[in-house]
């Protein structure tokens, strides 16, 4: 039996997941926890960890013999080496704040600012970028800066030390803000809004196509890798239409398109996806973290937590949560906080639970209102996935916000089952097909004037929001 393996380098640790290459069944999986990397505005890893993380994890699973790897990677963070190959200093993650100054200073470099960026890269720049981050180390850390050789992603470091190759994919690079999906090349003019003074050619990875392969490990071939997002789309199998609603420390919502997006309010971000089409996705920084510090302020537990909020009424009783704890991407907002109104000496406990649910599904709903406006496809499934995937009070959430049936994906590695897929088929040459893995149906039990009155609620609460 050949084995590959598929690696997910999270925020919060690294996954593997061993997989039979033909059948796509899996054999065994592996798991490390990286140390704390603070919350916003300063957000930061050293990405000595994750290569620990990683060999932690493969020994975790057993170690057994694999004949192809690739690593799905946390999007946009910033990793720098110098000329040595080792980091410069800590990456920035994708929920760093502090360049979000350099986010509307970069805006405005281009004549046509929002739309031209859009244009150029399917993005307009926000605080989570790495083009920002970038520009954050050059106007804030000039000794660091002036060591700078290289410049990568997550995946893209990982993918380095295991074949000594600099090497990234479409998917990945197109959430750096210096990449087009459309023409598949690096954006030299942007990159010379952060220091025209610098040979970029030499800094970023060579960009590889789908099922490229980047090199050997040993004796195992290590396919190209990609982002956290795109390695999910291809663990769910998802096609064109479908719709994904992640939720996990973060909350996405995308979906596989076979035409680029550019939308110029920022909200949609119009990626690549990992098999040469695309994936136009809305991020929001609060999700289970949200309904984490709500567990937690009613010193609950998990599933004590989740019953509280199905028992609460639809609305909450008129509470509403905006839950915008740590800052926020979409709507761009870095510097605000969650708000709660409606509070009242009758407010429960149950229907405080309720509204933090509420809150992060309108806000990934209202993403999903994007992806729509900007003419992305949507008539799909609508499938969620992520540690919310476990939580009934979400999945029913979802169904009843959106009046749509929900499929909820069995499993929840999707990121490394994707990237086990794409070592399956960079070592066949083409793209294997793994069974999808079994899912319920959630229908939503509310009815419209009651989706209505949470949504308009939340939306009135969201826009007094700064």
């Amino acid at each position: 039996m050949a084995l590959v393996m598929g690696v997910d380098s999270s925020t919060q640790s690294t996954k593997v997941s061993i997989h039979d290459a033909d059948s796509g069944k899996l054999v065994a999986s592996g798991r490390a926890a990286h140390p704390p990397t603070g919350s916003a505005p300063i957000s930061e890893a050293n990405p000595l960890d994750w290569w620990t993380a990683f060999q932690a994890a493969y020994g975790d699973a057993g170690a057994p013999p694999v004949a192809a790897v690739s690593v799905g990677g946390q999007q946009h963070g910033m990793v720098t080496l110098d000329v040595g190959g080792q980091p410069v200093r800590k990456a920035k993650l994708w929920n760093d704040t502090e360049s979000a100054p350099d986010a509307s200073w970069c805006m405005k470099q281009l004549p046509e600012g929002a739309k031209a960026w859009a244009h150029a890269t399917g993005s307009v720049p926000v605080a989570a970028f790495t083009v920002t981050k970038l520009s954050w180390l050059h106007r804030s850390e000039p000794a660091n800066w002036d060591r700078v050789a290289k410049v990568c992603l997550p995946h893209d470091y990982l993918t380095h030390r295991l074949t000594g190759e600099f090497t990234t994919d479409r998917g990945d690079a197109s959430g750096t803000g210096y990449f087009s999906p459309v023409t598949n090349e690096y954006c030299w003019d942007i990159l010379s809004i952060v220091d025209s003074l610098r040979d970029w050619s030499s800094m970023v990875p060579r960009v590889l196509g789908p099922l490229d392969v980047a090199g050997q490990w040993g004796d195992v071939t290590v396919a190209c890798g990609t982002g956290d997002n795109m390695a999910a789309a291809l663990g769910v199998g998802l096609q064109p239409g479908d719709v994904v609603v992640s939720i996990g420390t973060s909350g996405t919502v995308y979906s596989v398109s076979s035409t680029p997006t550019a939308d110029p309010s920022g909200a949609v971000a119009g990626f690549a996806d990992a098999t040469g089409r695309y994936l136009p996705l809305v991020c929001t920084l609060n999700a289970t973290r949200v309904t984490e510090t709500v567990r937690r302020l009613l010193a609950v537990g998990y599933e004590e937590f989740d019953a509280l909020a199905m028992s609460g009424n639809a609305g909450a009783d008129g509470l509403t949560l905006v839950p915008y704890l740590d800052g926020e991407r979409t709507p761009n907002r870095p510097h605000s906080r969650g708000m709660l109104s409606g509070i009242s000496t009758s407010t429960s406990r149950e229907n405080l639970a309720r509204a933090s649910v509420n809150g992060v599904i309108c806000g990934l709903l209202d993403g999903l209102d994007a992806l729509s406006a900007a003419d992305a496809q949507t008539d799909g499934r609508l499938l969620i996935v992520g540690g919310g995937a476990q939580s009934m009070a979400y999945v029913q959430t979802l169904a009843d916000l959106s009046g749509r049936a929900v499929t909820v994906a069995s499993g929840d590695e999707f990121v490394a089952i994707g990237a086990a897929r794409q070592a399956a088929s960079a070592v066949a040459g083409g793209w294997v097909d793994w069974p999808v893995p079994s899912s319920a149906i959630v229908d939503p039990a509310l009815a419209e004037s009651e989706r209505a009155d949470v949504r308009g609620a939340y939306a009135v609460e969201r826009d007094r929001s700064i």
